[in-house]
């Protein structure tokens, strides 16, 4: 607490003055463009490398960056991250839906290790909220990762805005990452696919005027990647590729 109370102060002399200014110019009637969810991993900070600002965006954080399917609710259960879609998507009209992974992610090295069935049992799942979350709204991941038997040569298949409308992923080609960091990737782009459950986005998603993208965040070497459907995988974005994803994004979406 001491090393809050002490960013809290330098907060004051620093930082905010200028925020406040920016406060005044959204003032009650911010107009967020995106939903970000992420994971709440203490390395991730989506506001700083977005470089976004006051008002620009809603941010939905939890163990995994998992967006739980439809069918994972009866009569009045539900959580904050189907809230935080009608609230952003329904409420306030944003046009784009971002999930973002990691690597080294221990909500995803965990729902890696729940593949045991000692791991995930009824007795382990009772007294670990964590791992019935995992194992409760990760379980698509882990049997779409599974699915492969370890062969990333194999393309993966999603759906997308509508069960119609498919995209395939091939993940990590190069093989740069761990197995785990694979598994997290894969666990992003069914988030995706969760998403476009919802049937209060089902007419915008049908008329391409809400759009879902994921992108990957590499904690050692700070690097961010774009899932690319035309290239079919995660691309890095940098000074060399900026221009082709933005013109994707575009032909893509318009």
């Amino acid at each position: 607490m001491d090393r809050i109370l002490r960013g809290i102060m330098r907060y004051r002399v620093l930082d905010r003055a200028s925020m406040v200014k920016q406060f005044e110019q959204v003032r009650d009637n911010p107009v967020p463009k995106a939903i970000f969810y992420s994971c709440m991993d203490s390395r991730m900070i989506p506001t700083r490398f977005t470089e976004t600002s006051v008002g620009d965006m809603f941010v939905v954080r939890n163990a995994g960056n998992l967006v739980p399917h439809s069918q994972a609710f009866v009569d009045e259960m539900t959580s904050c991250e189907p809230a935080g879609l009608e609230l952003s998507c329904v409420l306030n009209d944003v046009k784009h839906i971002i999930v973002c992974g990691h690597s080294d992610c221990k909500a995803m090295n965990l729902l890696y290790k729940l593949k045991s069935d000692k791991e995930s049992s009824i007795e382990q799942r009772r007294i670990s909220p964590l791992k019935s979350w995992l194992c409760t709204h990760g379980k698509s991941s882990l049997d779409k990762f599974l699915d492969v038997k370890g062969n990333f040569d194999k393309p993966i298949v999603f759906s997308a805005e509508t069960p119609q409308r498919k995209f395939v992923a091939y993940i990590d080609p190069e093989n740069n990452f761990c197995i785990e960091d694979k598994l997290s990737q894969v666990n992003t782009l069914q988030q995706l696919q969760n998403i476009a459950s919802y049937g209060m986005l089902k007419k915008r998603l049908e008329r391409h005027d809400l759009h879902i993208h994921a992108l990957w965040f590499d904690i050692y070497t700070g690097d961010i990647y774009y899932f690319s459907r035309r290239a079919k995988r995660f691309l890095i974005i940098d000074e060399s590729s900026y221009e082709i994803i933005l013109a994707e994004i575009r032909r893509y979406y318009s």
